[in-house]
């Protein structure tokens, strides 16, 4: 997707116990990089780690590092002892987008009443031109869809703004 003449790159961080012991696919990923394509963001990295704080919060540091913009993570938002992607990822965030938040969750809703017990993120790193937005999603293919469909129409003017 091309904000202003740059290209957004994107990175999906797939957390899943079940998927890294290779006792689950990693369906919702494949979504998440068909969804990120469709909305014009070149997924340029896609890896799987281990519930849990330390494995998150390293690929998300890293992708931050090497200049990742749209940074989706799948799974680890529920309230299982192992969920731990929000707690890795708002010490990254500088501006939480609770709107957002809100928007996906009624998206969420719509489907199952479950979606009330994600409590993924959404914001962005910093308030500069060069800031990755991180987008936690459930680690569902629906959860998936609903998180993305509300976030990949803002992309544009999320990044329209930060220039």
């Amino acid at each position: 997707m091309a904000v202003q003449g740059m290209e957004l790159t994107g990175a999906v961080i797939t957390v899943s116990d079940r998927v890294v012991s290779g006792e689950r696919e990693d369906r919702a990923g494949v979504v998440a990089r068909e969804l990120l394509s469709q909305a014009g963001v070149e997924v340029v990295s896609a890896v799987t780690v281990p519930e849990g704080h330390e494995g998150v919060a390293g690929e998300l540091e890293s992708a931050i590092h090497r200049g990742v913009r749209v940074i989706v993570t799948i799974g680890g938002t529920g309230v299982g002892p192992r969920n731990r992607t929000p707690e890795a990822t708002e010490p990254l965030l500088e501006t939480q987008l609770p709107a957002v938040m809100t928007q996906i969750l009624i998206a969420g809703l719509s489907a199952t009443n479950q979606a009330g017990l994600s409590r993924g993120l959404v914001g962005l790193t910093t308030r500069e031109s060069g800031s990755s937005l991180i987008v936690n999603t459930p680690g569902s293919p629906g959860g998936v869809r609903d998180a993305l469909g509300v976030v990949c129409p803002l992309l544009g003017p999320i990044f329209e703004r930060l220039y």
